[in-house]
Formats: structure tokens, C-alpha cells, sequence
């Protein structure tokens, strides 16, 4: 492709973009306020902007992978992102807990096959994939906690 910028946009756009709707519309709600939370849980207004980052990341790791032609690691990047932005309707929207946390593990899977594919061949995507999977096992831990309190 001639623009390969303009794809990195068009990643960045899906994901802060994609990833932004998905929690504008899934906000939480009364229901969430009045769950018991691990002593753990950070305050809400952590979420924003560590999510923002994180899609950034996720984005250009996405993009790297696209342009690279990793065919293996282009199909992990579609399924984690699948499972990211399902999540948030699982868990807000239906309030399934239970369910939320096998979506989150699955996710976590996903996160970690992409590291484990790209390591060799695209370093720096893989690399980028890291703070992702670090946060994703936190909110593991709290999506898990949050079931087991309630």
C-alpha cells in the first residue's frame, strides 16, 4: 500500500475510537456503584485515561503486524480486539460476571498468543503488547474479585 500512515490512522481511529464508544455506551451505572469491590480496585477516573493509552498501543501494534503481512498475528490482533471491546457489554450492560471473567480470561489468552507469535518476527509489536497484558491480568483480578464479592 502506498499510505501505510493512513492505515496506522485507520487502527488508531478503530481502536481509541472503536474502544471510546464501546465504554461511552456501555458507561457504568448505579448497578456497578453498588457492587463490593476488592480493596484493590483503583478509582474510576484511572480507566479513561489508561485505556486510551493502551489503545494506542494496541493500534500500533495492530497496524505493525498489517503491515508486515504476520498473517497469524493480523488474525490474533482481530480476535483480541473482539473479545476487548465484548467485554464491556458482558459485564456493564448484562451484568454477567461470571461471564465477563471468561471473556477477560479468553482475552488474556489472545493477548499473550499475539506476544508469543510476533516475539521473533516484529519485536516491537510484541513489546507494545506488554502493558496490555499487565493491565488485563489486573482487571482480571478485579473482574474476578468483583464476582467472588457479589
Amino acid at each position: 500500500m502506498r499510505h501505510p500512515y493512513l492505515v496506522l490512522a485507520l487502527f488508531l481511529i478503530l481502536t481509541v475510537g472503536g474502544g471510546s464508544a464501546v465504554g461511552i455506551a456501555t458507561a457504568p451505572g448505579d448497578w456497578y456503584a453498588g457492587l463490593s469491590k476488592a480493596w484493590f480496585n483503583p478509582p474510576s477516573w484511572v480507566f479513561a485515561p489508561a485505556w486510551t493509552i493502551l489503545y494506542i498501543l494496541i493500534g500500533i501494534a495492530g497496524w505493525r503486524v498489517w503491515h508486515g503481512g504476520e498473517l497469524q498475528a493480523s488474525r490474533m490482533w482481530w480476535l483480541q480486539i473482539g473479545l476487548n471491546f465484548l467485554w464491556s457489554p458482558v459485564f456493564f450492560v448484562l451484568h454477567w460476571t461470571g461471564a465477563a471473567l471468561i471473556v477477560m480470561m479468553a482475552l488474556l489468552g489472545t493477548i499473550v498468543g499475539f506476544i508469543a507469535l510476533t516475539w521473533r518476527h516484529d519485536r516491537p509489536a510484541a513489546l507494545l503488547f506488554v502493558p496490555y497484558g499487565a493491565w488485563v491480568t489486573y482487571a482480571l483480578l478485579l473482574n474476578g474479585a468483583i464476582w467472588w464479592l457479589n
